[in-house]
């Protein structure tokens, strides 16, 4: 079993930047595919950001390309979404999510934090 632990939320003006860290539990971090999903208010959910177990391989979606930053501490079982540039239409709840290597869904999925950017 992984627990997910999301922090860093918040309340920032438009161009202005946040750090979002996921802690997770247990001793396969390092075997884990980790994630950042959003969700806006009546939106749907948007895979916003991914990582490979390794960190060599990372994918973004094309709206935050070049402002946001994901990266991983296997060390510190850890994953963080850097966010600059912060744009009001990246309001929405941050959920950090987490998938074996070969699977294609995520299965584990932290209670989510709030990022607000007001315009």
């Amino acid at each position: 079993q992984v627990q997910l632990v999301e922090s860093g939320g918040g309340l920032v003006q438009d161009g202005g930047s946040l750090r979002l860290s996921c802690a997770a539990s247990g001793r396969t971090f390092s075997m884990l595919t980790m994630g950042w999903v959003r969700q806006a208010a009546g939106k749907e959910r948007e895979s916003v950001a991914s990582i490979s177990f390794n960190g060599r391989n990372t994918y973004y979606v094309d709206s935050v390309k070049g402002r946001f930053t994901i990266s991983r501490d296997n060390a510190k079982n850890t994953v963080y979404l850097q966010m600059n540039s912060l744009k009001p239409e990246d309001t929405a709840v941050y959920y950090c999510a987490a998938r074996f290597r070969g699977d294609s869904e995520y299965a584990y999925w932290g209670q989510g934090t709030q990022v607000t950017v007001s315009s």
